[in-house]
């Protein structure tokens, strides 16, 4: 099991390019880039990313959804295949940056009458996992709670017609979807590859790890019991906090919880 933190987490504060550097100056063993913009999805800016990313492992990349995820499903075949094309390009930027876990949303459910038939999604998403496969990276659907995996049970019967598809557990979306984050771990099971955490304190207000009243503890005895391999990554807003090295506390505080889990 690995500790670290999504670029994500500096989001308005640091751009990808400084914060992977800074990562590595904190001794920050793994991340998750956040690719924020279409400029982004350059594989030119990928290899500039992995020159100056010093030791940092990038597990996984993130996309800003509503760019082009939805489209991957759209029936119109030129909506779909330009959205492919995007995908095309995050893609060659993982193989670049060396990540092989892709952290996606998928579908925004935007619209009211919006009625999800899972087992034609299913047989989609089984086809945007074989394009992910072709590049080396696991396409791994994450809890949203206002995308396609917002309830337990999504999960379950989207693994249906893709058996190889991987796990994002979020705890905070678990939260603002009011279901409890264990259950979305037992539902992903074996197929959990990367953990976003966050704290919360006793009044419900977001806030970094170690701030609040999350049982970490549990969190990753839990972890420790079903063997997981994966990363668990801070992932907070950037307004959760005044001063980066807060942040760097908050990661040192879940690296010694991880640790002394193991003990």
């Amino acid at each position: 099991m690995k500790v670290g933190i999504s670029t994500a987490s500096l989001f308005n504060r640091l751009n990808n390019e400084d914060a992977l550097p800074l990562l590595d100056r904190w001794g920050v063993p793994c991340a998750e880039v956040f690719l924020t913009s279409f400029s982004e999805y350059d594989p030119g800016f990928a290899k500039e990313l992995a020159a100056g990313k010093g030791r940092v492992a990038v597990h996984s990349v993130h996309v800003l959804n509503t760019q082009f995820e939805p489209q991957l499903y759209a029936e119109h075949p030129r909506v779909k295949a330009d959205a492919f094309g995007w995908l095309e390009k995050a893609m060659a930027s993982a193989r670049e940056l060396g990540a092989h876990h892709y952290t996606f949303h998928g579908i925004a459910r935007l619209k009211r009458t919006f009625r999800a038939d899972l087992e034609r999604l299913s047989r989609q998403t089984a086809d945007i996992f074989s394009f992910c496969a072709s590049y080396g990276v696991q396409l791994c659907y994450e809890n949203v709670e206002w995308a396609l995996y917002n309830d337990p049970g999504v999960f379950s019967a989207l693994k249906r017609g893709c058996p190889g598809l991987g796990g994002v557990l979020d705890v905070k979306q678990a939260r603002i979807a009011g279901h409890d984050w264990r259950e979305y771990l037992a539902e992903m099971g074996e197929a959990l590859a990367t953990v976003h955490v966050s704290d919360v304190d006793a009044s419900g207000r977001m806030c970094l790890p170690g701030r609040g009243i999350f049982p970490f503890d549990e969190l990753f005895s839990r972890l420790r019991d079903r063997n997981f391999a994966g990363a668990v990554l801070i992932e907070n807003y950037s307004r959760d906090y005044t001063d980066l090295n807060e942040l760097r506390a908050s990661f040192e505080y879940l690296a010694e919880k991880a640790c002394s889990s193991g003990r």
